[in-house]
């Protein structure tokens, strides 16, 4: 006889049965040592794979040979931003660094390609009033970026940021990100979607995970407003965040880009806590 189990008597979502897929942001975890060391923290800690922003004072080798030496995946790498102690958080919407915006894509390919990266994740710039002329060069700076990655089978990722975290940065809008991936309509563009700045910019966060799951090509989660570890106290309830996710569908990386409250190993315990296993 055919046995057929009703949906409310599945294997709950969160069971430690299945394996998570979170990867460590290693701008934001391990803070207190230097990059080189944190891949391989990374893996001590049980991680598969890892995330970067773009390894400012370190040559292309050194990376990859952190990276290799630790035996681990790495799946993001940060757009080089430019001199982030004057202030610059990349130069896709920045009227005047068209040549600063191309060249900043390019090497960032070659660090993607070098460590086996498949997501960039390209970074807006910060303006100090937005503009229609910022609006036209974004798009067709991501145009150009879109054929590039192309070229190479990467994705460019773009990501709206809270302006609590970065005030004046140009991507601050769900609506405009969505907008932007639609008219480029390239399968090689598509939606960091940050739990944490989705809560401090416009909350909602059941209806915009499934109003956006067609565009996301990558997932990060931190508790809201403090940035802390995902169970700490705060507004997101990530047990029911994460089964949304997985019920609309995603099931790639989930990037952990929080700032831990105390010693980041000590502070994975909320993975289990959850139900999960790296």
């Amino acid at each position: 006889m055919l046995h057929i189990i009703p949906k409310f008597l599945n294997v709950p979502l969160n069971s430690s049965r299945n394996m998570s897929k979170f990867c460590a942001n290693l701008a934001f975890l391990f803070p207190d040592k230097p990059l080189k060391e944190r891949y391989q923290l990374a893996k001590n800690a049980g991680f598969k794979a890892v995330e970067t922003g773009f390894p400012f004072g370190l040559e292309m080798q050194e990376v990859v040979a952190a990276k290799n030496t630790a035996g681990i995946e790495q799946i993001l790498i940060n757009i080089y931003t430019g001199d982030v102690s004057k202030g610059e958080l990349g130069f896709a919407a920045i009227p005047g660094k068209e040549k600063e915006f191309k060249n900043s894509l390019e090497k960032t390919i070659e660090y993607a390609k070098a460590l086996g990266v498949r997501k960039i994740h390209i970074m807006s710039g910060k303006v100090d009033e937005n503009k229609n002329a910022h609006d036209i060069l974004y798009e067709s700076n991501l145009r150009y970026a879109a054929k590039m990655l192309e070229k190479e089978n990467l994705i460019g990722l773009i990501e709206p940021i809270n302006k609590y975290s970065i005030p004046n940065y140009y991507m601050n809008s769900y609506d405009k990100a969505v907008s932007v991936i639609e008219k480029i309509n390239s399968p090689h563009l598509k939606l960091m979607l940050d739990i944490f700045h989705l809560q401090l910019i416009k909350g909602n966060i059941t209806h915009t995970i499934h109003e956006l799951k067609n565009h996301i090509g990558h997932v990060q989660i931190a508790q809201a407003p403090d940035r802390h570890e995902p169970t700490t106290e705060g507004e997101i309830n990530y047990k029911y965040v994460l089964e949304i996710l997985q019920r609309e569908g995603y099931k790639d990386w989930i990037g952990l880009e929080y700032k831990p409250l105390k010693d980041t190993e000590e502070g994975l315990k909320w993975i289990q806590d959850l139900g999960y296993s790296l």
